[in-house]
């Protein structure tokens, strides 16, 4: 985790649970985003600018949906539009997949210089019983960068997770609580909301710098 993003309490939670079914989860879910990614490849074009071949993942991943930000603005589609955007899906008691994707994007983002402008950063909570849109608030504000955070009703999360073919899961835990697996790829959708090509949670900075210049190029 990186530094000053302070701890939830999801991670007293967490520890309840097996490590090691958490970690094969998380693996999994890690190679269907990185299997979705494979499937873009780029080409040429005849002005020389490289662009990605969509084939039937790519397109069919992104669509219309309609969330609440935190001042209670309803955010769409059609508002995202006409500027590039990296889309996570987690949940704010996230004891470490969350905070560090977010945080890893923050410094991206900086090392980019005036460039890292020209994309938003959107999360979007899998957790609409515990995360309201003040909460979403108060969690993307920890991080020090404009972010567009997101949450609704569970068929608004459901819908919208399955528009961009993300996977999360309640998972019960000891004391009636419960924590969310979910996956772990970030979606770089371009001006047009089209995938162009998704982060993996353990590739490389470097790679992942290159993908978001690619994308704001």
């Amino acid at each position: 985790m990186t530094d000053n993003i302070p701890q939830t309490d999801a991670e007293h939670v967490a520890a309840s649970r097996p490590k090691k079914l958490r970690l094969v989860r998380l693996f999994l879910w890690s190679a269907v985003a990185l299997l979705g990614g494979g499937l873009l490849f780029m080409m040429v074009n005849e002005n020389g600018r490289e662009t990605v071949e969509q084939d039937n993942y790519a397109g069919s991943v992104g669509g219309r949906f309609a969330l609440t930000a935190p001042d209670g603005s309803i955010v769409t589609d059609q508002t995202l539009k006409g500027k590039p955007f990296a889309i996570f899906f987690g949940f704010t008691r996230c004891p470490d997949v969350c905070p560090t994707t977010l945080s890893r994007l923050t410094k991206l983002r900086k090392e980019m210089g005036e460039d890292g402008n020209k994309f938003e950063i959107v999360f979007v909570s899998v957790d609409p019983e515990y995360d309201s849109p003040e909460d979403i608030g108060r969690y993307i504000a920890l991080f020090g960068t404009p972010i567009i955070g997101l949450t609704g009703s569970s068929k608004e999360i459901a819908d919208t997770a399955k528009a961009y073919h993300a996977f999360y899961e309640k998972v019960p835990v000891e004391g009636g609580d419960y924590t969310i697996d979910h996956s772990a790829g970030v979606y770089l959708m371009d001006a047009e909301g089209n995938l162009q090509s998704i982060i993996d949670y353990h590739e490389k900075l470097e790679t992942s710098l290159a993908k978001l210049k690619r994308l704001v190029g």
